[in-house]
């Protein structure tokens, strides 16, 4: 069955263009064509965009958005942020992880994002045993991606020690631990999961270098065989310090000089780089995987944006704790932190693409395709048809035309810009809302009033 969108404006690979017929059969574009008019049946659209890739979820921890929001007797930190998620995390079953996740994915939806790398380290019981099917969990991602329509890309977490050179895990940690036989056994059931999923993939994310030995990651490098590998590396201070005094050199550089990293690889956050540090991922090929909303709600700190793309950089978006899921938030605040930290604005766009919002968006784009495994970018023929159709009517994109679209919408668009969004070709967000929003939204309010007042 051969199905089409006609947009007035239509962002592709080469550009903006006009009068666009984008045909999709089986989910995938067939036909792009340009100067055309609409055809009987066609769905008729003022503009569209490719959706983007959501390259790093927890999606569990919408849960608890805004549970780490009150003052403790000592400083705040990541650290004392991670004892709250621990104390949340204790009691989720699979049922209640599925209903979290579905309500994430959703908005995720809503808000332009159509595929999601969910890096998954929630894989056993409360008391730290594995399931009878030891991707148990990982079954309830896939059946969350499913009932919404998001492309997911599942990214299971090796976490085997607490710190640096093997150091035991705390007990907190016990839900997330495998030895590495365990580990392996664990992909495979995983990738069971996808089969129902008409274009989902998978990788491997080693946790942080605190969480696997040198011996351990080479290990789970290896099960990639070519698909993408994520690693949490370098977000905060005392993980820097730590490393130092394990190693004596830095995350980054450390993983530079002893892991095989290349274009597969994702570096999420990679927060506090030296410049060499910063030129030699930027030369390496790897995505840098950013989570402003994430990194401003932990006070993490900002990554080196513009020393890292002037290098010729590759980075991505995603939403990591889900504390707020918005893709135009994400980009804005990416731009916006390097703004405060250089008193300078306009700081993310280049010469060659001035606009700032069409710099930020298509640089997301490309990287968060190239970190979740998606050999085509955007609108092109033979990808998915993830279109996200923005209303024209919206205050902020009044009169806008070209890029100046993307600046409307990520500078000053709130809510409400994203119409409708079709998921390899399947409508799943009409009006703004996730067409199964209702349903969703009950057995998550039903959910969390278990877990928060039981």
């Amino acid at each position: 069955m051969v199905q089409a969108v006609w947009s007035k404006l239509a962002l592709l690979p080469a550009g903006w263009a006009q009068d666009v017929r984008i045909e999709h059969e089986g989910g995938v574009i067939a036909r792009i064509a340009a100067q055309v008019q609409p055809q009987t049946g066609d769905a008729r659209l003022d503009i569209v965009v490719p959706g983007l890739c959501n390259l790093h979820s927890h999606a569990f921890q919408r849960g608890m958005a805004g549970l780490a929001e009150t003052r403790g007797p000592s400083d705040d930190s990541f650290w004392t942020w991670r004892e709250v998620m621990y104390r949340f995390l204790d009691r989720l079953t699979p049922d209640d992880l599925q209903a979290i996740a579905a309500l994430a994915y959703a908005e995720m939806l809503e808000s332009g994002f159509t595929r999601v790398g969910e890096f998954h380290y929630l894989h056993h019981d409360p008391e730290g045993r594995a399931y009878a099917d030891i991707a148990e969990m990982a079954g309830r991602i896939a059946a969350a991606a499913e009932a919404t329509g998001i492309g997911l890309t599942l990214l299971p977490v090796f976490y085997a020690h607490g710190g640096f050179g093997g150091t035991p895990p705390s007990p907190a940690q016990r839900r997330f631990l495998n030895a590495a036989d365990r580990f392996e056994a664990l992909v495979e059931a995983g990738g069971r999961h996808l089969k129902s999923l008409p274009d989902a993939n998978s990788g491997v994310a080693p946790h942080s270098l605190r969480a696997a030995t040198p011996e351990q990651l080479a290990r789970i490098v290896s099960l990639a065989k070519g698909g993408p590998i994520h690693i949490h590396i370098a977000e905060q201070v005392k993980e820097v310090a730590d490393c130092v005094a394990w190693s004596g050199q830095r995350p980054v550089e450390w993983l530079l000089n002893h892991a095989p990293v290349d274009a597969n690889w994702c570096l999420v956050h990679a927060t506090h780089m030296t410049d060499e540090e910063t030129d030699r991922l930027a030369a390496s090929g790897a995505v840098a995987g950013l989570t402003p909303i994430t990194e401003a709600n932990l006070g993490d700190g900002l990554f080196p944006a513009v020393r890292f793309l002037n290098a010729g950089g590759v980075f991505g978006v995603g939403t990591d704790s889900n504390v707020l899921i918005d893709a135009g938030e994400e980009l804005r605040l990416l731009e916006y932190g390097q703004r405060l930290a250089a008193r300078s604005r306009n700081l993310l766009s280049s010469p060659q693409r001035p606009s700032t919002g069409g710099s930020l968006f298509t640089g997301a784009l490309a990287g968060g395709a190239r970190a979740l495994g998606q050999d085509v970018a955007g609108l092109a023929e033979g990808g998915s048809a993830d279109v996200v159709a923005l209303r024209a009517d919206h205050p902020s994109l009044i009169g806008r035309t070209g890029d100046a679209i993307l600046d409307g919408w990520i500078f000053g668009g709130r809510s409400g810009v994203v119409d409708r969004v079709w998921r390899r070709g399947r409508l799943v967000v009409e009006g703004g809302r996730h067409l199964g929003r209702e349903a969703v939204v009950a057995r998550y309010n039903t959910t969390l009033t278990r877990l928060l007042t039981a």
